[in-house]
This record gives C-alpha cells, structure tokens and sequence, in this order.
C-alpha cells in the first residue's frame, strides 16, 4: 500500500461534485461518506482485507478488487444500513470515481512572482525547470500539465510542459541565477520537475480575459491568488487551449449577450519638459514641429519591454556606478507613457516657462540626427517668454496631471479655454464588473450585496462600520463599480479625513501662494462638478476614516445638501459669491474606525443623513474558507482557528466588544504565505494589536500572544 493518504482530497473532490439533479453534495453528506470509507470496513470482519481504511488504497484496481471483497462480506448490507442512507455503499461508488480521476493526468497553474523569482529569464533560457509545491501535494503527480503563470500587472500564462516525477525533496540552489529573494527556497522544499515545451514569454493567456469568460472567472488563479499550485478544471484547459491556438470564442459572464464596453473620456495628460541643457534645442525643435530626449546611445527604445531593462543598459554603456533612476523613468515615460493629445510646457531654467505644444505623434527612433535621437512630434502653439510663479520642477520630463490646480493655471496662462482644457482625446474603455465579481472578491453572500446596493441607492449616504481589517475600503471600492457595471476609476474618488481637515480642504477656501492668497477648490467641489454634467450615470465619492474628521466643520452648509431629498437644492457657497448643489448622481460611501478610542463617533446632526453597515470578520464565510483550503497551509490553518477564539474573547470583554475584533483583510494576499509571512504577520501586526486592545491587562496579552505564536509553530 502507499503511504499516500486520500482523505483530505478525497473531501475536496467531493465538494466540487454535482448531484443528478445539479445540487452540490451538501457537507453533511460528504462527512457521511468521509467516515464511512475511513470506519464501516473494519466492521465487515473480512479475514483477508489487510487495509480497513480505505483513504489508504490509491490504485483503482486494488480498490476494484477490495470492492468486491467488502460488497461480497455477509454483513455488508446491515453496516450499510447502519451508517445511514446508504452512506457506505453510496461512497464505495463514489471513491472508485475519485481513485479513476485522481490516476488520470490533472492539468495545473504554477504561479511565480517576478518580484521573487526571474519567471520570463527562467522560461526563456531553460527547457528544464524546477518549481516548488506548496498546496496541492497528494493531488500534483508525473505526467501532468501545467502552465506557468506570471503574477503581477500583466499576468498570465508565459509557459506549459509536463512533470516529470512525482513531488520530491529539493535541496536549495544558492547558485540560481533567477532567484532574486534571500527567503525564497533557502530550505529543503518540495517540488516536481517540468519539461517546457510551448513558450510565449508574453503573456499569451492574460487574467482579464479569463475573467471575463463565463467558464473561467472563478478559476482558482483569479479568486484565490495568494497561493503558488493552482487546479484547473477540463472545461478550463479547453479555453486556454483555445485562446493558445487562437480558436477562442469567448462566452460572457451569465450567459447574456456581451455588453458594450464602458466609455468615458481619457483626459489629456500635461507634462513639463526642457529641450536641452539650458533650453539649448528650443529653437530647432520649435522650427522643426518636435521634441526630442538625450540618451541616444541606447537605441531605439521600443526594443526594451521594462524600465530596468532601459536601466542596465545605461549601466552597460555609461558606467555601473550611477543607479539611472531619473534617466531610465525619462526615457521610459517619453517612449512609452506619453500619448498623442498630450499638452507640453517648455520650461527654461527654475523660473520661466517658453513654449506650450500638443504632442502630434508616437515615439520614433531617428537615427539619422547628430543627437536627440529619440523624437516625437509637436503641434507647437505658443513661442515665448512668460513668469512662472515659484519654483519649476528640476527634471527633464515631469508628469504634472495629477496637479490639477496647477497645470490649469498655466493653461490660462495661454489663454486656453476650460473646455479645452478637459477636451477628450480617445474613449478608454474600462473592464466590466459585475454582481458576480464582487461576490468572488469580497467575502459577503448575495443577500448582504442586496441590503448593502439598497441601503445605499436609497440613502445616498452610507457609511461602513467595522474594526480594522474586515475590508471596508476594499468593498466600498468593488461596490461602486458593481453598480456602475465597470472598473470605471473616472467616476469613483477616494480621500482620506484627518484630524486638521478641513471646509477649506473638501470644498474650497484660500491657499497661500509666492504673490499672496488664490482660492483654491477642493476635491468634492471638483467632483459634483464632474458629475453633474451625467446626471444619468452614478458617482461615488468614498471618504475613508470620516469619523476622524470634525465632520460639521468640513462639510459646513453641505451637511444639508447631502441629504437625499435635498439633492439638487442650490446654496450660496462661504467663499464664492455661487450658487451650489449636490448632484443626485454622487453617492458618498464612508469608512468608519469602530476600535480607535481617539475618534468620537458621529454627530447626530450627520448620523440621521447617512445609513450604516456594519463590517464582520468572514472567517466563517464560503469565500474566505475556500481561500484557506486553497492555501492549504496547516500552520495558516491553525492560526485562523486561533484567531476566531481570539475575537471571541474580544467579543466578550466588557472594554472592548465585536467592534475591536481581528478582521480577514489581514490574512488575505497576494503573496505566498510561507512561515516567514506567517511569523511576521504574528509579530509585527496581531501582537502589536493586542498591546493596544489591552494596555493595562499584561496577563491577557502574554496569554494571547503565546497563543498566535504556538499557533504557526509546527
């Protein structure tokens, strides 16, 4: 016999199989069947059965022959009837089904995170490679497929081969040369070898187009990521086969007919720029209709897929001892990042700025020029000399977009109309978000999204209530973008409150500046005034941590125009002789700390405007307990166990209540969880958390911190 022991995946298959009539197996059912396959047999006598466990037998004619032996024995029908419902004879069917798939060769997900571990170098040089196996250990055998995933901004599939031996001890190679982290795989670890034979390098299987097929979206990789080995379905390898050899159909979510992509304008991006040392290739490039950077010696730029890659190459040509941080984000951002429409300034030296053009074209390289090489370029439409107030930016190339106020006021410098200013260049289309997506990212069933959608399409305003870490911002975010039906970032805007915020922070008041005082606008001003002009499409303006701020302060004669039945209701507004109101499009989502004892809680003049939602902790959620079996980490595990009689204790105490209790949002990641995070997590997180909750109480600290640290012990 093997020492294999099936129970666990036995169970796992279990719960992802269909009833005749479509139902899952319930986990009543499943635990029937669990106990049965591991006791009735004993209780059949049979002389000649060696094994009466049967989570032992992981050969389907060994347990072909067993089951003859056990459906044969005398009192087979009378254990039968005593597990109940049949459960024994009932899982006997079922573990033959199990024990034929688990022989058949699985296909797999590898994940590797570049962060980590050079994926696209090991790919690329290797046709041999060796990868750790972390989750899945009964499950990953020889001869089955895997794809090699690439985490990160632009993940997916960059690889596919075969295991080549069952999962082994692998001693650490301190010499490999695409290891790029000291923790990674220092100890002996489990692993399997596998033969490459399709490489794509770029990502030929990207995760957004799984994620918007119906037959993919809640594949392993896109729910759970925080993992390394990955199971994919046969109806899932049959897509990405598709997509791989370029027959792919894709199929939308729900089956409904594919929607049109959101649209929304994609703003202009405004950038500072100076032609040369000292502003020396203004005039060439202002008579030739370009703009041009140094760094020529590089080549053409399209030929670097990385800013490192741009980085080394300084580094080779010009001289290790420099770390190119500023040059290689130059060329980068001039090749790669600015677009055609975009508005430059031309500055000369600190204090003067010279020139204003729209970029006309893509990069190019132009090999034939004595210097500049690398050029754009330019609608030129002002050649002069004006004052800048203040200091100009140093660098070469700056992307002053996100300075608003700023690169207004040097449109008017010009003379530029407002309309030009946010005239649209090209649509960008934002990836469709469903009910569905949010209910796989955030651990809440369907009837809490319903309440949650209701209370806030209703009240207008709703604030999120919960301790740290049970993901208020991380749900208030996906929940304006179910409602939009995309990630459409153009129309959500997230701000913070402090304790010094303020009326003349949120709507507008007076700023200093090198000349005296100018009126500066705040960000929900600009918001309501982005919005109104869609009154048919929704906004969501989400302030985290509100209860820091003095909230009647900051929100001033508005504490009446955010209420529902006064949306639309004009005010004259403190600083400006306007006329103002709250669309009835923008919807306000609000984060509310529940166990900070330096924040008051909300005034009742505020309270009665807004409707509130409290946050839990999901560890008992079907999300959260399918991403730990996902994990698959004992450890991991072991601590979720703790940490659930943790805010029991938490729950119970007089000084603190379920408000303080320890929120999922700190177990859930991206990243490998190994005993390192899992040590780092305890220490520098939860422990310090409960020298908080409990200052004066030493004893329960010491008794609770022993406990988390025993916890992730092995």
């Amino acid at each position: 016999m093997s020492d294999t022991y099936l129970k666990t995946a036995f169970q796992n298959w279990m719960s992802r199989q269909k009833k005749s009539n479509g139902e899952p197996y319930k986990k009543g059912t499943i635990n029937a069947y669990t106990t049965a396959l591991k006791n009735a047999a004993a209780k059949l006598e049979i002389e000649d059965l060696n094994e009466k466990d049967l989570f032992r037998i992981t050969s389907s004619n060994t347990f072909e022959e067993i089951y003859k032996k056990i459906t044969s024995a005398p009192n087979f029908h009378e254990v039968d009837l005593a597990a109940g419902n049949r459960a024994f004879s009932n899982s006997l069917i079922q573990y033959e089904k199990f024990l034929k798939e688990f022989e058949q060769p699985s296909c797999w997900i590898f994940q590797g995170n570049p962060k980590y571990y050079d994926v696209i170098g090991a790919v690329q040089d290797l046709d041999e490679i060796t990868w750790a196996v972390n989750q899945n250990k009964k499950q990953i055998k020889k001869d089955d497929k895997v794809y090699i995933w690439l985490s990160g901004s632009n993940a997916g599939i960059v690889a596919s081969g075969t295991i080549l031996n069952d999962p082994y001890m692998a001693e650490p190679d301190e010499e490999d040369p695409y290891n790029r982290s000291e923790q990674l795989n220092r100890e002996p670890y489990l692993a399997v070898d596998i033969e490459l034979d399709r490489k794509f390098i770029d990502p030929v299987v990207e995760r957004s187009t799984l994620l918007k097929d119906d037959r993919t979206k809640r594949m392993e990789i896109l729910t759970y990521p925080g993992a390394t080995n990955f199971r994919v379905t046969p109806e899932q390898e049959v897509v990405i086969e598709s997509i791989i050899d370029g027959t792919y159909h894709h199929v939308p979510i729900n089956g409904q007919p594919e929607p049109h992509p959101q649209t929304v304008p994609d703003k202009k991006r405004y950038w500072m720029y100076a032609p040369g040392e000292g502003s020396r290739m203004w005039e060439e490039f202002y008579n030739k209709e370009i703009m041009g950077v140094g760094w020529d010696g590089l080549g053409d730029l399209t030929q670097y897929s990385t800013k490192e890659a741009m980085k080394e190459k300084m580094k080779e040509i010009y001289g290790e001892e420099f770390s190119y941080k500023n040059a290689g984000h130059l060329t980068w951002q001039f090749a790669n990042e600015m677009k055609i429409g975009d508005i430059v300034f031309v500055k000369k030296g600190l204090k003067k700025i010279i020139g204003r053009g729209e970029v006309s074209s893509e990069y190019r390289y132009d090999s034939i020029r004595n210097e500049y090489k690398h050029i754009r370029s330019v609608n030129w439409t002002h050649k002069g000399e004006w004052d800048h107030e203040g200091q100009i930016v140093l660098k070469t190339l700056t992307d002053i977009t996100p300075y608003r106020d700023y690169y207004k006021k040097l449109e008017e410098m010009f003379d530029i109309e407002q309309s030009e200013i946010t005239s649209d260049i090209e649509p960008t289309q934002y990836p469709e978000y469903t009910v569905d997506d949010f209910l796989s990212e955030v651990y809440m069933n369907e009837d809490q999204y319903n309440t949650l959608k209701s209370l806030l399409l209703r009240k207008k305003n709703l604030i999120l209530m919960g301790a740290p870490g049970v993901g208020k911002t991380y749900a208030a975010e996906r929940l304006a973008y179910s409602i939009i039906g995309a990630k459409d970032t153009s129309r959500v805007m997230t701000i913070q409150f402090h304790q010094s915020y303020s009326y003349e922070d949120f709507i507008m008041g007076y700023r200093p500046t090198e000349r005296g005082f100018s009126l500066t606008k705040g960000p929900f001003y600009e918001f309501c005034k982005e919005a109104e002009p869609e009154d048919e499409q929704p906004y969501f303006f989400i302030i985290d941590e509100i209860n820091r701020g003095n909230l009647s302060k900051i929100f001033g004669e508005l504490l009446m125009l955010i209420e529902s039945d006064k949306r639309g209701k004009e005010l004259r507004l403190l600083y400006s002789d306007e006329q103002f109101s709250v669309p009835k499009n923008v919807y306000i989502i609000g984060m509310m700390n529940t166990a900070d004892r330096s924040l008051a809680m909300i005034d009742y003049a505020l309270r009665r405007r807004f409707a509130f939602f409290e946050f839990a902790p999901a560890f008992e959620s079907e999300g959260f307990k399918l991403y730990q079996e996902n994990i698959a980490n004992s450890s991991f595990d072991r601590l979720i166990d703790m940490i659930i009689a943790l805010n029991k204790a938490i729950d119970e105490d007089a000084s603190l209540g379920s408000g303080f209790r320890v929120g999922h949002s700190y177990f859930s990641t991206d990243q490998e969880i190994d005993q390192d995070w899992l040590e780092e997590l305890v220490e520098y997180e939860l422990v310090p958390l409960l020298n908080e909750y409990w200052f004066d109480e030493s004893s329960k600290i010491e008794y609770w911190s022993s406990k988390l640290r025993g916890a992730i012990r092995d």
